[in-house]
């Protein structure tokens, strides 16, 4: 019995709507002890359904006409019906706000691919959570030579340049096809079965019990080129080095932090496919299982298709390959400490509902501890060494010059590769922290945030290579292969290259960052002419005080811009206000902008630590969101933002399958929805942590409600299993939002499903 019907929160007015958040906005009166920076606030509306939604009735084998899509009674415009139990949902745009809608296509549970199994250690230890989109998920590893190899900026390390650029390594998240997918019953025909049949001439026997047979064989053989696929580890290689860099890098002892990271994390895998075969789109199937409509939009050709029953002919394999889908493209960049899967979680997400997610491993000094491995016979620097000791310190050791030339060349020969430690600024380590007197280092961070440009720029030459059909040369070039430092033995071993020429949308490339990578996102906006190819940019709780600022108006940012940000960092005034200014220059320029941030959420509740480690995020940072919900919003965020910016011919084929919030980026009225300062933190921990007044009292309280009234509000993950977190607003109160376009900006996806 579906849950009752609520109240559904009354439509803003178009003059409510736009939400400028300007310096002279009207700020809320509050007292002395609270800041009043943050200007507007909302949250996206939610309802409950009245009616049990109706069973889906099977597609009809006559072809389909316009008339066939029409509901017999079609919702309010200004309805929002959504089925929690049911998996459902029916969205249509808001007259009020101009809200995008949601095509009413899909009846039943939605599909999700299935979800790779934990292995022992991750059921004992620490396990990823599965991706909860339909497709599988696919993940290689590359490192290339750059083009032209190069240093930035004069700032060296032991005498050596500390920000050179010798090559490029970014992991690569993509829609797959897993080692599950079998042929299913009688009704549905394989593309293996097509070419079979169409080689050998006999298509009266394609569905026969020889045929599924045959089907099995070739899965069992290797034919298929999934089976034996295995799943990457989360921690990089070398992981147990890679434990150390950790250490290092939060300046705590490197023994006992090292051991625990290795103990908790060492054996966690992503949950993903290494090296598997890049997902042609929906399998194919009769009409009893699928129908015309959704044969169709499943692939990157919109032109009819005829299904194959019995005898009749079928599309030859250049016809199969030429309706292949194509995928659209987002850059990620990490933060302070990251690597190239710190954000796994996210970047699997987006890969999971169709998108190729390009995730950086950047080389200037912002990772916790990476290695450069060299090509040929290029100059060897076995180790730059790159700590946060000043050159007054080192100097006072003795030896430490001749030991570093003996590490440099050991038993006579030099190494093939480099390491880069974290980078600290020299006499500033801590110029991250808010409240620090020598400020943000500017000439390291603008030093490493154009190299790490150059990286992207790099990155995106090697897809275009890849989608230009060069593939085998990429995998020839490739430095992470077996016997390389920091490489799976695999390499790239089991990618059919031929499967991603012109698969890939090289333009209207979306970029993404999080925390110094979103500074790196805005600097990418804000050069349009080496990045004409980036259309839009996700910020994730970005780091204000280290985004340069324009130089002139050419500079200012004129692209659709998503700014997330945690309420952690919102209590953060000056960080708060820089990224506020960002969304405000692409609102100037008349292109939609939006800012909002996710309720009792810390700065790292985008990464995977979060997810891996969520007891420690929830004592050490006073988080209170569940770090799963976290995810969640972040990413049902970026694909609402995406659904409106990109191209249609981009993600048509596959945002019929996006989860979808009505309201997510839609600012409300209500006073229950005003920003609160309820959590924030002392001076000394703004940005780090939240405050949670009488915190025994309220965890005692939670757990006991957790057990004894469990609310039907909380959302669920996709094992049923409630995302409740320490304080629960219920769905519909978890973000703020600050700034958001007017209705007339908003880009009119009301008639996506036609």
């Amino acid at each position: 019995m579906p849950p009752p019907e609520d109240q559904h929160p009354p439509n803003p007015s178009s003059s409510n709507y736009s939400q400028t958040s300007s310096l002279a906005s009207s700020r809320p009166s509050t007292p002395n002890s609270q800041p009043a920076f943050p200007r507007l606030s909302s949250s996206s509306s939610y309802s409950q359904p009245s009616e049990p939604p109706q069973p889906s009735q099977p597609p009809q084998l006559q072809p389909q006409h316009d008339h066939d899509h029409e509901q017999p009674h079609p919702p309010s415009p200004r309805t929002t019906t959504r089925n929690a139990n049911a998996g459902t949902s029916t969205i249509r745009t808001s007259a009020a706000t101009g809200a995008p809608s949601r095509p009413s296509h899909q009846a039943g549970p939605p599909h999700r691919a299935a979800a790779p199994p934990p292995t022992l250690r991750e059921k004992i230890f620490h396990a990823l959570p599965p991706h909860t989109g339909p497709l599988n998920v696919g993940f290689m590893e590359l490192e290339l030579p750059v083009r032209e190899p190069r240093t930035f900026s004069h700032i060296k390390r032991n005498g050596e340049f500390a920000l050179k650029l010798d090559t490029v390594l970014f992991a690569v998240y993509y829609p797959c096809e897993g080692p599950e997918e079998k042929p299913k019953e009688k009704a549905i025909m394989t593309r293996d079965r097509i070419r079979r049949c169409r080689g050998s001439g006999n298509w009266a026997g394609w569905d026969n019990a020889a045929g599924r047979k045959q089907d099995e064989e070739d899965e069992a053989g290797g034919k298929k080129g999934n089976v034996g696929l295995t799943r990457p580890t989360w921690l990089p290689r070398p992981r147990l080095s890679t434990c150390k860099g950790y250490a290092n890098f939060a300046n705590m002892p490197k023994a006992p932090v090292a051991s625990y990271f290795a103990l908790t994390s060492m054996f966690t895998k992503l949950p993903a496919w290494r090296n598997a075969k890049l997902s042609d789109g929906p399998p194919l199937a009769g009409p009893e299982e699928m129908g015309e409509e959704a044969l169709n939009r499943g692939f990157s050709d919109t032109s009819e298709l005829t299904l194959v029953w019995g005898p009749r002919p079928v599309p030859d394999a250049e016809e199969l390959r030429r309706r292949r889908a194509k995928y659209p493209v987002i850059i990620f960049s990490h933060g302070l400490g990251g690597s190239r899967t710190v954000y796994s979680t996210i970047c699997g997400e987006l890969a999971s509902y169709g998108f190729i997610v390009v995730a950086m491993e950047h080389r200037d000094g912002s990772g916790a501890r990476t290695y450069v491995n060299q090509e040929g016979s290029s100059p060897d620097l076995c180790s730059q060494n790159l700590d946060r000791r000043s050159y007054s310190e080192r100097e006072k050791e003795d030896g430490s010059a001749v030991k570093t030339k003996r590490r440099r060349k050991k038993n006579g020969k030099k190494k093939p590769y480099y390491m880069v430690d974290y980078l600290f600024p020299l006499d500033n380590a801590q110029d991250t922290r808010p409240h620090n007197p020598a400020g943000v280092d500017t000439e390291l961070r603008l030093a490493q945030i154009e190299m790490r440009c150059a990286e992207i720029q790099e990155a995106y030459h090697i897809l275009g290579m890849i989608n230009d059909g060069q593939g085998a040369e990429v995998a020839r070039r490739n430095l992470r292969k077996k016997g390389n430092k920091g490489s799976s033995s695999k390499g790239l071993i089991g990618i059919d290259w031929e499967d991603w020429t012109g698969r890939l949308f090289l333009q209207n490339v979306t970029m993404m960052g999080h925390s110094f990578g979103g500074a790196t996102t805005a600097q990418v906006l804000r050069l349009r002419e080496d990045f004409t190819w980036i259309s839009q940019g996700i910020l994730l709780d970005a780091w204000g005080p280290a985004m340069p600022e324009a130089d002139s108006e050419e500079h200012k940012i004129q692209k659709p811009i998503l700014a997330i940000g945690s309420e952690a960092f919102m209590h953060w005034k000056d960080n708060f206000e820089r990224v506020e200014n960002i969304c405000l220059e692409a609102r100037e320029a008349g292109v939609p902008s939006w800012m909002t941030t996710i309720r009792g959420s810390v700065h790292l509740a985008a990464a995977d630590f979060a997810v891996l480690y969520p007891n420690w995020m929830s004592l050490l940072m006073k988080s209170l969101v569940n770090p799963k919900r976290a995810i969640q919003l972040h990413v049902e965020s970026a694909l609402e933002f995406l659904r409106m910016t990109l191209p249609e011919q981009h993600h048509a084929k596959f945002s019929k399958a996006w989860p979808f919030e009505e309201g997510l980026l839609t600012a409300m009225e209500g006073a229950a929805n005003e920003v609160s300062f309820d959590f924030r933190p002392n001076e000394k921990w703004v940005a780090a942590r939240l405050k949670i007044p009488h915190e025994f009292k309220l965890r005692t309280r939670n757990w006991a409600k957790r057990r004894t009234q469990p609310s039907r509000d909380i959302p669920r993950d996709r094992s049923g299993k409630p995302l409740a977190g320490l304080v629960d607003w219920g769905a519909g109160n978890e973000i703020w939002v600050h700034i958001s376009p007017d209705k007339e900006e908003v880009p009119d996806v009301s008639e996506e499903a036609e």
